[in-house]
């Protein structure tokens, strides 16, 4: 119940996030916009590091001086999946004009969705390696870092639905569609916990493999999309400054509750 439980509050920070389009009247501003990935990358970039990276190599210590290699290891081969992903599916980031993957008939909306909804794969896997580890009995893992960082992706993921569904209502889609545009986007992260954690259960030494391989994937999305996107434009100090704010949450919860 504890790891059901976990997994489902990223998804509900995205859904929270995609209601505000029922309450707030304008879209969002560029500044909010950049404001918002800058905080979100900091809170991706400290997870990486604290709830991923650096579990990975502790339960590897018995490789010695190698101990590096699965964490090395799996977060090449996150970096290299989410590459490919972004090249074989067809998306559109907010507030651009130009597709990117293979040419598609899909609609604007729909590419825009996929767009958030390729974002998310990592932080739903990263969220089911955590728990799968938690479950194993990892003692590199305990049922209050899992926590931290279901609760730390929660925390970026409001801003995330408040992204895609405001623009969508901006877009001419009816509220309703607009909010499920939004939590339709943060689907796939339970989804890919529930894979992931039953990856790992079949394969427990894969786990340090695991847990870098969905660093390796946030962080392409860090930098491919989110470091570009809170530092265009004028006022880039502002994005690099919440994202100062979003690493320091980020870490401050996974020391503080792991």
């Amino acid at each position: 119940m504890e790891t059901f439980l976990g997994i489902l509050i990223p998804f509900l920070g995205t859904t929270l996030g995609a209601g505000c389009v029922f309450f707030m009247k304008k879209s969002l501003g560029t500044l909010v916009q950049r404001s918002l990935a800058g905080f979100a990358a900091g809170v991706m970039v400290a997870a990486s590091i604290w709830s991923l990276l650096i579990p990975a190599i502790e339960q590897s210590e018995n490789m010695g001086k190698l101990s590096f290699l699965p964490a090395f290891t799996g977060f090449w081969v996150g970096v290299l999946f989410l590459l490919v992903l972004d090249h074989l599916i067809p998306h559109l980031h907010v507030g651009s004009n130009q597709t990117e993957g293979p040419k598609t008939k899909l609609g604007r909306t729909t590419m825009m969705v996929l767009a958030v909804t390729l974002h998310n794969i990592p932080e739903g896997m990263a969220v089911g390696v955590m728990y799968a580890g938690f479950v194993a009995g990892s003692p590199q893992i305990t049922a209050a870092s899992a926590l931290a960082l279901s609760i730390g992706i929660a925390i970026q993921n409001f801003p995330e639905g408040a992204i895609i569904s405001m623009p969508l209502k901006a877009e001419g889609e009816s509220k309703g569609r607009a909010f499920l545009g939004g939590v339709l986007s943060g689907v796939v992260e339970p989804i890919g916990a529930v894979l992931t954690i039953l990856a790992a259960s079949l394969v427990i030494p894969a786990l340090p493999y695991l847990l870098s391989f969905a660093a390796g994937a946030m962080l392409y999305v860090v930098v491919e999309e989110l470091i570009p996107e809170m530092s265009q434009g004028r006022h880039s100090n502002l994005g690099t400054v919440s994202f100062a704010a979003g690493f320091s949450v980020m870490m401050v919860l996974d020391v503080a509750l792991g």
